[in-house]
């Protein structure tokens, strides 16, 4: 009877194991496909660049610096991604400067339907700048006389950033003690001084997270200055990249791979100084 019991805990613990090799093989798979999924593209980013003769293929490069040279040859190159640069900071510092008053706000007053109303500004956040919304915001842009204008970008890109911003950073105020705005008062601060010389400095780091976040989302943008910029000379480098094709329609991956690199390189050096300096917290919710 002992021996039978004895061959029972074995064959169960034999099952176990075979069992929980069979989960550590199925999530080392796993894992190594979602790697893969990302891993594959970012080796073809790197290395492509400084092949002679780029394909859809990952392989060793020939190495040299043609691809770049051939893409310097490209007048809107490099103006583009100026674009793309006043295009990405106008609207961060734009979301910035509405988005921080506004969660304050939110933060510090309390009415009826607040957490509802912050819950329809998110649902904004996602049909503002759509492909549902881009018809009246260029009815609207023409308008305003807005058309192939910056600052026409700018506020249509902002318009879909700010309630997801507004968001976030309230979350960042709700964590300022009050304590700290009434030691404030009593010495005579008003509101704006409060929230410039108080509440600003503390939540410094959302700020960053928010403008790095608005930065990317506009950089990467390319339905809004597709639609609303005309003039070559004021396209991002997102709607310009779509321009490097030969006669036969086919795309010139020399110019694409090189291109490619240099565009993602001011969001990955903005992403490391952040994250160095802050730390990246992204927060985004509704206390009390």
């Amino acid at each position: 009877m002992r021996l039978l019991g004895k061959e029972v805990f074995t064959s169960d613990k034999r099952r176990i194991d075979e069992r929980s090799s069979v989960e550590k093989i199925s999530t080392f798979v796993f894992v190594l496909l979602a790697v893969s999924f990302f891993a594959i593209p970012l080796m073809w980013l790197v290395l492509a660049p400084f092949d002679s003769d780029p394909t859809f293929r990952i392989k060793w490069p020939n190495w040299g610096l043609g691809n770049f040279s051939e893409m310097a040859e490209n007048p809107y190159a490099y103006r583009s991604l100026l674009n793309s640069a006043i295009f990405s900071a106008g609207s961060g510092l734009v979301v910035i400067l509405v988005g921080a008053p506004a969660s304050y706000v939110l933060s510090r007053i309390k009415f009826a339907g607040r957490d509802a109303f912050l819950y329809i500004l998110l649902l904004f956040s996602s049909i503002v700048t759509g492909s549902a919304a881009m018809v009246p915001l260029f009815l609207l842009s023409l308008k305003l006389n807005l058309i192939d204008t910056y600052q026409g970008v700018v506020l249509v890109l902002t318009g879909g950033l700010i309630p997801a911003a507004i968001f976030i950073l309230k979350d960042f105020t709700d964590s300022i003690p009050k304590s700290y705005e009434e030691s404030a008062q009593i010495f005579g601060a008003s509101s704006f001084r409060i929230l410039k010389d108080v509440v600003t400095p503390i939540i410094r780091p959302g700020l960053a997270v928010i403008f790095v976040w608005s930065f990317v989302q506009a950089w990467g943008n390319f339905l809004a200055p597709f639609i609303l910029i005309r003039d070559v000379n004021k396209q991002p480098a997102a709607v310009m990249m779509y321009s490097f094709y030969n006669d036969g329609g086919q795309a010139v991956f020399r110019t694409v791979a090189a291109f490619s690199l240099i565009y993602t390189i001011p969001v990955l050096a903005m992403y490391f100084y952040v994250n160095k300096k802050y730390g990246f917290r992204f927060y985004g919710g509704i206390k009390g």
